[in-house]
């Protein structure tokens, strides 16, 4: 059995010290809704006792699905390429980005020269921009393919793109350890799945992963963005029925108005075309309570 750890949306705070120049673009929305809302709905002390509970799991390797910073100011992606150093090593942990660490041009590419040992594919070295995707890493049964739907775009948008070239490369990878007999697992930010979110913050190129999920397939994809703990499916070759699994925000307090943080555990055991998952949720009922298993069903 391999134990597979998922979380998201830690959105690490405080926000460092902001200057003029920094706001002039989109950073001002992002700076007000912090100020307003983001930073009174966050509980950082909830993300460190998910991740020791995390840890005591003792899974096999952890998916982590983007949005570690806020503004994607220089100061929160060092604190937050830090934070993952003091999370694990990058053998053990795997991540793609979201749309905050995109926030505005430029910022990706620092994200992901700051955090490549955690993006870089089997046998690469760690990559040094946002041309670093899909990349895949094999562990044990496992093979992790890594997506990137991370963009800078105006304000009042937080959308993700899945482009044609990324799908081309993405179905390669995807083939390839099917052959292999691997139990292969897709990281996005962006839910693949229509009506999961709001226009504004859709993922265009919805249909373009859902036909080559239907084509090559895959047994499970793993999402954040919503903040929301859910369970979809799409169709893989044959009709079968593909996972999609999203989680609540990391950092995500109790009493919001979305639901307080936990985070996803997948017990994966079988050989390839009879593998089972059992899925978990597992997080605090309360503030200041321990965290405990919230959920737990076999999804496939």
């Amino acid at each position: 059995m391999f134990k597979l750890a998922h979380f998201s949306d830690i959105h690490l705070g405080p926000l460092p010290d902001v200057t003029f120049r920094q706001l002039a673009s989109k950073r001002v929305t992002g700076y007000i809704n912090w100020r307003r809302n983001r930073r009174l709905n966050l509980d950082h002390g909830i993300i460190d006792r998910i991740t020791d509970d995390m840890l005591a799991q003792e899974p096999d390797h952890v998916a982590l699905t983007g949005d570690l910073v806020n503004l994607a100011l220089d100061k929160e992606i060092e604190a937050a390429k830090l934070w993952l150093e003091g999370l694990s090593s990058p053998e053990n942990v795997t991540v793609v980005p979201g749309n905050h660490d995109a926030y505005v041009p430029g910022a990706l590419d620092k994200a992901v020269k700051a955090w490549g040992s955690y993006m870089a594919g089997d046998g690469k070295r760690p990559p040094k921009d946002r041309h670093a995707f899909p990349f895949v890493r094999e562990r044990g049964p496992i093979a992790l393919v890594g997506v990137s739907s991370a963009r800078a775009t105006a304000p009042f948008l937080a959308s993700g793109y899945f482009t044609k070239k990324q799908a081309k490369a993405t179905r390669r990878l995807l083939e390839e350890a099917g052959k292999k007999g691997l139990f292969r697992v897709v990281m996005i930010h962006h839910p693949p799945i229509r009506g999961a979110t709001g226009a504004h913050k859709r993922l265009y190129g919805i249909r373009r992963f859902q036909k080559m999920i239907r084509k090559v397939g895959a047994e499970l994809v793993l999402h954040g963005h919503t903040h929301l703990p859910t369970v979809h499916h799409i169709e893989g070759p044959e009709g079968a029925n593909v996972p999609v699994v999203g989680v609540a925000a990391a950092g995500q307090a109790h009493g919001g108005s979305k639901p307080p943080a936990h985070y996803n555990l997948f017990e994966i055991d079988g050989e390839a075309g009879n593998w089972s998952i059992r899925h978990s949720r597992r997080g605090a009922t309360g503030k200041g309570e321990a965290v405990a298993e919230l959920y737990s069903q076999v999804i496939a």
